[in-house]
């Protein structure tokens, strides 16, 4: 069945922001992938809605942080620095296991660059 990024797309992972621990935001993340690329989305909004998008292989750092009060919830942040122009920092405020996330996502980074020739390995 295709979903809304196309008929070979496959949602790798989808999260919400968190508001004490509880997705209850309008603000959603997901990483999808199709044979041609891998993008991470983020959807915010009630009445006016906003989506970002970049190319899994245009990110060259990732940060993960966790005030005390993120911790308390098993929250953190993932901040995602691109060579994208329009989105150079995109942050991905408390979604549950972090640094899980991270992982993931530094490997499909390491995927997405290796398939274009770029030089990985950046991550580990």
């Amino acid at each position: 069945m295709a979903n809304r990024w196309g008929e070979n797309s496959v949602i790798e992972w989808q999260d919400k922001k968190r508001i004490l621990g509880m997705p209850i935001s309008f603000t959603k993340y997901s990483l999808v992938s199709s044979p041609e690329w891998t993008k991470i989305f983020v959807k915010s909004g009630l009445l006016v809605t906003t989506e970002e998008e970049i190319n899994l292989y245009r990110i060259f750092d990732i940060s993960v942080s966790s005030t005390l009060g993120e911790k308390m919830f098993g929250l953190g942040t993932i901040t995602l620095y691109s060579k994208d122009e329009s989105t150079p920092c995109l942050q991905l405020l408390h979604i549950k296991n972090p640094m899980q996330v991270r992982n993931m996502l530094a490997n499909k980074i390491e995927e997405e660059k290796a398939k274009r020739g770029f030089r990985v390995a950046e991550f580990n």
